[in-house]
């Protein structure tokens, strides 16, 4: 018999919210710019360090400046699955990679797929997890235009794995209208569409409920990240509940006061009927992993066994994996959840309250 806790880490899940410059394990990314020849400003042990959130988009950026051969990529990619199979089985995940952080000390678009696509199949292959990618845009340090020379770099280099893009960094630098033009070419092109909007990192006023509508409407974008100022608005939040828009979202990677607050806003947009899918951003850089995301978030809700299958499978459907693809998916995640379900502890009090609930 299995704990509850033990439970949460072994249900099957999908990662659709994670930055691979944000999940690259401290002493790797020191040996790497060690080898480089980069100077880091602080440590291994220290190096994920920061007084706020724009300094941790700060040393997202610098550290990424340090990965530019194909053999880094291979690496931080396959560690990246490892780190998230290992602490959370997460059996598919779909990474956020950024073409402009790489670019400027000479890693190509090419080099940086190639690099990247050799570590996924080699944990698809050592581990069994499946995983696609989405080329993503920094608004804070990129303009529409270079938006539209990555869409070049996609439309010259295409790559099966290369599914989509999306787009991140502070809001309040860049907001959704910025990039229609980008984002509606890259639907023209066959491309699925997301985009970060609503963080609690930002002000209501840098990031309103209206950019929801715009991200959908303007950009045409199927999937969201975050969302969580969209609760100031009811209408939005009911629409986007009928339309049954998902949004991965991730309850630690912000500064450490706004943890809590996040996670009654990821309960509450659960409660409101909104699709929500588990994510962790930027694991290595918080400190976090799958299995310390649900841990934190079921143990703040007192969630229990309907809602772990419930957002289980809902990253199932999430996901931006071919229909056929996707249904074996499905119907692997049925297996294992049937199975673990079997083999937890009727005493344990969470599951009691979890049948309850159900």
């Amino acid at each position: 018999m299995i704990s509850f806790s033990d439970y949460l880490d072994l249900v099957p899940k999908v990662e659709l919210h994670c930055h691979i410059a944000g999940a690259v394990r401290a002493t790797t990314l020191h040996e790497i710019a060690q080898a480089n020849g980069v100077r880091l400003p602080r440590p291994a042990e220290t190096l994920y360090q920061w007084p706020d959130f724009y300094g941790f988009l700060e040393v997202l950026r610098l550290g990424a400046l340090a990965i530019r051969r194909r053999e880094d990529f291979e690496r931080v990619a396959y560690e990246c699955i490892e780190d998230m199979h290992r602490h959370g089985n997460a059996r598919h995940v779909e990474i956020f990679f950024n073409p402009h952080y790489y670019s400027p000390n000479g890693a190509t678009y090419p080099l940086i797929v190639e690099g990247l696509v050799a570590g996924l199949e080699r944990a698809e292959r050592d581990l069994g997890v499946s995983s696609l990618m989405i080329a993503c845009i920094d608004r804070s340090v990129c303009l529409p235009s270079e938006a539209l020379q990555m869409l070049d770099w996609v439309q010259a280099h295409p790559h099966p794995r290369v599914v989509g893009i999306g787009l991140d960094g502070a809001e309040r630098a860049g907001p959704p209208l910025v990039w229609v033009e980008a984002w509606r070419r890259a639907g023209r092109m066959g491309l699925r569409r997301t985009a970060h909007v609503c963080e609690d990192n930002q002000a209501l006023f840098e990031g309103p409920p209206a950019h929801i509508t715009h991200c959908r409407d303007a950009l045409g974008c199927d999937r969201l990240d975050h969302g969580y100022n969209m609760l100031a608005d009811p209408d939005i939040v009911a629409r986007m509940a009928r339309e049954g828009v998902p949004f991965t979202m991730a309850c630690w990677s912000s500064i450490p006061p706004n943890r809590i607050p996040r996670l009654d806003r990821i309960r509450r947009m659960a409660e409101a009927g909104l699709t929500i899918v588990l994510g962790t951003d930027d694991p290595t850089m918080f400190g976090t992993n799958m299995g310390h995301a649900w841990r934190r978030v079921f143990d703040h809700t007192g969630w229990g066994v309907a809602e772990a299958r419930r957002l289980s499978l809902a990253g199932v459907e999430a996901c931006w994996l071919p229909d056929p693809a996707k249904a074996a998916l499905r119907a692997d995640f049925e297996t294992r959840l049937d199975a673990l379900d079997a083999a937890l502890d009727p005493s344990d009090r969470a599951v009691d309250v979890a049948v309850e609930r159900a």
